[in-house]
């Protein structure tokens, strides 16, 4: 039996939606093909993204590797800029969090690195609802390791049965049941309302 007393929102397809395709094409308008072998690239070294995203490489390492990535075609600045406009705002689901914050604590947990905080989400004005945000790279650990849900109850204080995690990864969202949590797989707005419906949350 949960009585909830924290809502934890992953960031990432729950509250911003992303997409890599104007990444992609940018890189292929440097260079035919660059963009597709970039991705490419990055997929088969999908390590160097974790690694970056628990923060054990630094942002001018990752770059380093990055440039390196896509043959020194684009300068640093421009990587981070093409490389983090990709988000967009769920209306929907954003528009939750002041009604939840009235009864919740409300907690951010996000796999994410410094450069998409310092130049694509880090600014978006529903951030100040969350009391707290726990990201990745300031934690030294990624979902869906334990420390990561820990490095929240640290926060909190609170029991983890009390905690609400909702995730659209479900690997994510079993990580934290693993825990103690209860969570929710996010796969669209109507079916999350309907799911905190259930819980008598909303």
């Amino acid at each position: 039996m949960h009585n909830y007393s924290v809502i934890v929102f992953d960031l990432g397809n729950v509250l911003i939606p992303f997409d890599y395709s104007p990444t992609k094409e940018f890189l292929n308008n440097k260079k035919e093909g660059l963009g597709d072998i970039f991705f490419q690239t990055y997929k088969n070294n999908y390590n160097i993204h974790q690694d970056f995203e628990k923060g054990l490489l630094s942002s001018e390492e990752f770059l380093s590797i990055m440039m390196k990535w896509t043959e020194n075609k684009v300068t640093g600045k421009e990587f981070c800029e093409v490389f983090s406009n990709i988000f967009t705002k769920n209306d929907d689901v954003i528009a939750l969090l002041p009604i939840l914050k009235q009864e919740y604590k409300l907690v951010l947990l996000s796999n994410t690195n410094e450069i998409h905080k310092e130049y694509g989400y880090g600014n978006y004005d529903f951030l100040t609802h969350f009391d707290k945000l726990i990201l990745s790279h300031e934690v030294g650990a990624i979902k869906p390791e334990k420390e990561i849900y820990h490095a929240v109850e640290k926060y909190t204080q609170k029991p983890a049965s009390e905690h609400l995690f909702i995730d659209d990864v479900k690997e994510y969202a079993e990580g934290a049941i693993n825990c103690g949590w209860d969570a929710i797989n996010f796969i669209g707005y109507e079916n999350l309302v309907n799911d905190l419906k259930k819980r008598n949350i909303i």
